[in-house]
């Protein structure tokens, strides 16, 4: 009898690290890769059953490759699953934010936006998701306040020393001010985009963050995301976006929410899915 109840708390830890590793995952280019990895192993174990002796050969080998690539490729998802078994948060599920924390985060943000598009003032804000942005806001300026319209607006003044770096927010806090990203280099890019726009492309090509750019020039607002810009963002679109990006967080109860979420681990999102609905 013991046994038997010793087993199935086995599989159940078993199941649930290799759940929160997938959902740490999710949303970057590393589960593209772990894709590729799992269409592998499945094509080995069918080369071995028909026997396709020079197919395993050569399967075998870029797997054996591989294994020396994934933790170079996976270095950031590792770390930030190792952080979070350092604070003790790598068992917990992640916290629905309710209506009203929400609306007063959405209002907020909609109203430094606001002011920062009529009076023409440069912004740029990066909302952190899965992936985490410490490479960028731990050389920057450490605020780890509440979020505000007042502080948005008063670190974006052309008088703040910050308001040329951008500003790095995650659900709950405004992690720093005075951020430097990485620039996109593509040569498709427009060359009538500024500093802020190539920026705002490049940390959302190495990343799943959410991009909201105020231009200095027009006023007008533009959102990035896995490396699409989206011009000329009206004001309601600002608001289902946030609402999207605070509220959208789904709690895990019961067994069919489970298996959606686990159902969902290997479902590609595109720009559209992660942002609402905005990106075209």
């Amino acid at each position: 009898m013991w046994s038997n109840v010793r087993s199935v708390i086995d599989i159940a830890i078993v199941s649930f690290i290799i759940y929160r590793i997938l959902v740490l995952l999710v949303g970057t280019r590393a589960i593209q890769l772990l894709k590729g990895v799992l269409i592998l192993m499945g094509l080995s174990a069918l080369a071995s059953i028909l026997r396709m002796r020079l197919l395993s050969y050569f399967i075998g080998n870029a797997l054996l490759a591989l294994s020396f690539a994934i933790p170079i490729v996976f270095q950031p998802e590792l770390r930030k699953m190792l952080e979070e078994l350092g604070k003790g948060q790598f068992y917990l599920l992640k916290r629905h934010m309710s209506d009203d924390e929400a609306e007063v985060r959405v209002k907020q943000i909609s109203g430094a936006l606001n002011y920062l598009k009529a009076h023409k003032i440069g912004a740029l804000l990066v909302f952190q998701k899965e992936v985490g942005l410490g490479d960028y806001y731990n050389t920057a300026i450490h605020l780890n306040s509440n979020i505000t319209q007042e502080l948005i607006i008063s670190i974006f003044w052309k008088d703040n020393p910050l308001h040329d770096g951008a500003v790095i927010l995650d659900k709950y806090r405004l992690i720093a001010g005075g951020c430097y990203l990485p620039l996109a280099d593509a040569p498709e890019i427009s060359r009538w985009y500024g500093t802020r726009h190539r920026a705002a492309l490049g940390i959302s090509e190495v990343s799943d963050a959410l991009v909201i750019i105020v231009s200095e020039e027009r006023g007008d607002i533009s959102l990035a995301v896995k490396g699409r810009l989206s011009k000329n963002i009206k004001d309601f679109q600002v608001e289902r976006l946030l609402k999207h990006y605070f509220a959208g967080e789904q709690v895990v109860t019961g067994w069919k929410s489970w298996a959606k979420a686990l159902s969902s681990i290997f479902w590609v999102k595109n720009a559209e899915q992660d942002t609402g609905g905005i990106v075209e």
